[in-house]
């Protein structure tokens, strides 16, 4: 498969297309990378060295991309996080032409917008433009439970408010939605939950939680969702895969004690994660 990503891009660490090019990589495809920041690490640390690429870099980019005849070979287009409106209008942008190129090209929004405990941490609009625009536009999304509900206006705690803005999310119009680091009301505290919808089916697998916070582990498990979705069409099957990978080097992490995700150095977990969930039907 060829992939393009269209993310953030850090030096030190892994975050944005930092965490998301390596997997899909190792898993044997293509991408094509567009960075829209070039940071010396994230943002998380409180200082950092870089600079934000202006919104006209990525059409310049796809424009290249596009004179040497390989749209029409683009099988999907990723998206993470946007740090003003104008790139968010170049990457739908891209999309378009991607679609154009080849109407059976996918696109995968991550909207990322903020999360439980931290609340909104992009740019003013931000939150807006993906209700309203990005994730419209999109086949596959990946938000995590702050954005659920912040993209749909409602509650998901209980089975049947999460059913409830699972389904609001899909008549926005992306076919498949996994929700990433999912607190419900039945999820033991030892646990987080990743939800799977698709075709009016929902999976859920189940994780034990692990004592770490980090920053990349969405932009990874988005880029994985989407190529193994891409491997067969089935959203339970990206479920699994992905889920698993991601546990896997979240435990290897979480045991080294390292605040960056150890993406090269447990690389082995993409292609055959040492541990593995089953997905259940919800």
């Amino acid at each position: 498969m060829n992939i393009l990503s269209v993310q953030s891009w850090v030096a030190y660490g892994h975050v944005g297309n930092a965490a998301a090019v390596f997997p899909m990589q190792r898993l044997g495809h293509e991408v094509w990378a567009i960075n829209t920041v070039q940071f010396s690490n994230h943002t998380g640390y409180g200082a950092w060295k870089g600079q934000v690429f202006p919104a006209r870099a990525i059409g310049e980019l796809v424009d290249g991309i596009a004179e040497r005849g390989a749209l029409p070979d683009c099988d999907a287009v990723l998206s993470g996080y946007m740090g003003d409106a104008a790139i968010g209008v170049a990457i739908l942008d891209a999309v378009g032409r991607v679609r154009q190129a080849n109407p059976e090209a996918l696109y995968c929004c991550d909207p990322v917008i903020g999360d439980v405990g931290r609340g909104v941490f992009v740019r003013e609009g931000i939150a807006e433009f993906m209700r309203e625009r990005a994730v419209p536009a999109a086949d596959i999304v990946t938000p995590n439970h702050f954005e659920l509900e912040l993209l749909t206006g409602l509650q998901a705690r209980t089975a049947r408010e999460t059913t409830q803005a699972i389904e609001a999310l899909h008549r926005r119009g992306p076919r498949v939605v996994l929700v990433t680091s999912f607190i419900g009301e039945d999820t033991p505290s030892d646990s987080l939950d990743l939800l799977a919808s698709a075709e009016g089916r929902r999976w859920r697998v189940r994780t034990p939680r692990l004592p770490l916070t980090i920053n990349g582990a969405g932009d990874a498990i988005a880029a994985l969702f989407l190529v193994h979705y891409l491997a067969n069409g089935s959203a339970v099957h990206a479920l699994v895969k992905a889920s698993s990978s991601i546990y896997s080097l979240l435990k290897q992490t979480a045991d080294a004690g390292s605040r960056e995700l150890l993406l090269v150095a447990a690389q082995q977990e993409l292609i055959s994660p040492g541990w593995r969930f089953e997905a259940e039907p919800i």
